[in-house]
């Protein structure tokens, strides 16, 4: 189906009230029925993008989401690309290639639109955050501690290092989730990195350590709230099974500031992130989804992006994006939910 004639019936689904499958739109149930847990509901999907291409760049293998100065959402494709999308039919708009000083291409896994316009990109290799105009070029790149490194350098394992990025503080601290625990530190405690901004430049500043459910499960993205919480996502795949996604909401007030704690193994007097779940996204309705392989839930697949898009009187507009990895049996899905904090 051509781009144009998906957005179309995206758009028109949208006002009717339905949802959408990747084989077109489907009756949403009952309002009541769309509770995934009492603190979360799920309003909507749409599978409008998945495997589109846009100005010959393939739309999909999206990592992480961000809101534009000017409403647009920001999709950031780990092949390297990033796109601007109409917040409200999920239409490209505009695609900016991604690469490194050598012109190499990135993993890049974690977004954070600055107020300045700036956008902070992680690359999950080295790991890396530069900073980039909004026609690509780069600016300068951010220190990262050495423990944070992936081996020989330091002590993260390839592709499973800076997968979240949010901003803190009205702006004055960046923090970046790794996605699996560091050699040395226990299965499933991973650490958050935050830098404080000194002018133009940012310094590394606290970490704290996060716990996971179990240690198959990682920590793809994380979104700050204005009093200092987080919304966490936990995400996993069983062979055979499917996805485990769980959202949670954290508290790093309190926590142990860890970043001159060699190993965390053992450690009882660190005290980790506080959570709580929100909910599992299993329990959501499926809402007519389909999925292309074995899945708890079929509206499950493999979500590594999340932003905050709005905020009613008790409850935040938050979307989800899964990463199709450009394979035939994932799909690219944009989720809507409504959560209370």
């Amino acid at each position: 189906m051509q781009l144009r004639t998906v957005l179309a019936t995206t758009t028109a689904a949208l006002a009717a009230g339905t949802c959408l499958t990747a084989a077109g739109p489907a009756v949403a149930s009952a309002p009541v029925s769309h509770a995934c847990s009492p603190s979360v509901s799920l309003d909507r999907f749409s599978d409008a993008l998945d495997k589109t291409t846009y100005d010959g760049t393939f739309v999909g293998n999206f990592s992480a989401l961000a809101l534009d100065r000017d409403g647009s959402l920001a999709a950031l494709s780990d092949r390297s690309a990033l796109f601007d999308l109409d917040a409200r039919t999920l239409a490209p708009e505009k695609v900016v290639p991604l690469a490194d000083e050598s012109g190499a291409a990135l993993d890049s896994e974690g977004l954070v639109i600055d107020r300045d316009g700036t956008r902070l990109i992680t690359s999950e290799t080295e790991p890396s955050i530069r900073r980039y105009s909004p026609d690509g070029k780069i600016l300068d790149r951010l220190p990262v501690p050495a423990s944070l490194q992936v081996a020989p350098a330091g002590r993260a394992a390839a592709n499973q290092t800076f997968e979240g990025l949010t901003l803190l503080d009205g702006g004055r601290t960046l923090l970046a989730s790794m996605e699996y625990a560091l050699s040395g530190d226990t299965a499933g405690i991973v650490r958050f990195q935050t830098w404080t901004r000194h002018g133009r430049t940012w310094k590394p500043a606290q970490q704290y350590a996060y716990g996971t459910d179990a240690a198959f499960l990682g920590v793809p993205e994380v979104q700050a709230l204005p009093d200092g919480r987080l919304l966490v996502l936990e995400r996993g795949f069983t062979s055979g099974v499917g996805n485990t996604v769980r959202l949670y909401l954290a508290d790093p007030r309190h926590a142990t500031n860890t970043a001159d704690i060699e190993n965390l193994t053992g450690r009882s007097d660190v005290s980790l992130i506080k959570k709580t779940l929100l909910t599992d996204i299993a329990t959501c309705p499926p809402l007519g989804a389909t999925a292309k392989q074995p899945q708890p839930n079929p509206v499950l697949d493999n979500i590594e992006g999340m932003v905050i898009t709005g905020r009613t009187k008790d409850r935040l507009k938050v979307l989800l994006v899964s990463d199709d990895n450009q394979n035939a049996v994932q799909t690219t899905r944009f989720s809507y939910l409504r959560v209370r904090v």
